[in-house]
Order: C-alpha cells, then sequence, then structure tokens
C-alpha cells in the first residue's frame, strides 16, 4: 500500500511529509502570493490533500475558504484532489 503523505525512515522515527507543502500551496493559492493567482479552487484542492494526510491546520483553512465558494466550485476542487491523491498513488506504485 502507497504512503501518499510522505515516507517514513526505516528506523520508524524519521518522516519526511508532503502534507506541510500541499498546505503551503493552499495557502499560496488562497491569498495569491508565493507566485501563484488566487484560486479557491486550488487552494481547497491542496488543503484536501493536505486534510487527508492529517495535517489539522488544513482542516480549519478548508472550511473557511469553502464558506467563500459556491457548491460548484468546492466539488470541482474534490474532483481535483481526488485525481491528485490517484496520480501521486500511480506513480509511488
Amino acid at each position: 500500500m502507497s504512503n501518499i503523505c510522505g515516507v517514513t525512515g526505516t528506523d520508524g522515527a524519521t518522516k519526511t511529509s508532503s502534507a506541510e507543502a500541499a498546505f503551503e500551496l493552499g495557502m499560496a493559492y488562497s491569498s495569491g502570493s508565493s507566485g501563484v493567482p488566487l484560486d479557491l479552487v486550488q487552494a481547497h484542492r491542496w488543503l484536501n490533500v493536505a486534510a487527508l494526510c492529517g495535517y489539522r491546520p488544513a482542516l480549519a483553512w478548508r472550511a473557511e475558504i469553502a464558506a467563500e465558494m459556491e457548491g460548484r466550485e468546492i466539488v470541482e476542487a474534490q474532483r481535483l484532489a481526488r485525481a491528485t491523491i490517484s496520480e501521486i498513488e500511480r506513480k509511488a506504485a
């Protein structure tokens, strides 16, 4: 089974996680910073990925962004998040 959230070292103690990177990307899209355009659909997408990986701050920010979005935008963001996760799993296999 693949781990979309990161890689655990052989000693079981070291973990490199992509959850924080997904969170940071979501935050950048939510504010149009770090060289990316303001895009709430993309922000929600990446916050979904971070939340799935257990990155708790993503849960609150995703809810806050969702309050500003239309239903169809949330559906699109969720579709994109599922596609992203599927792509990560495919590459890890």
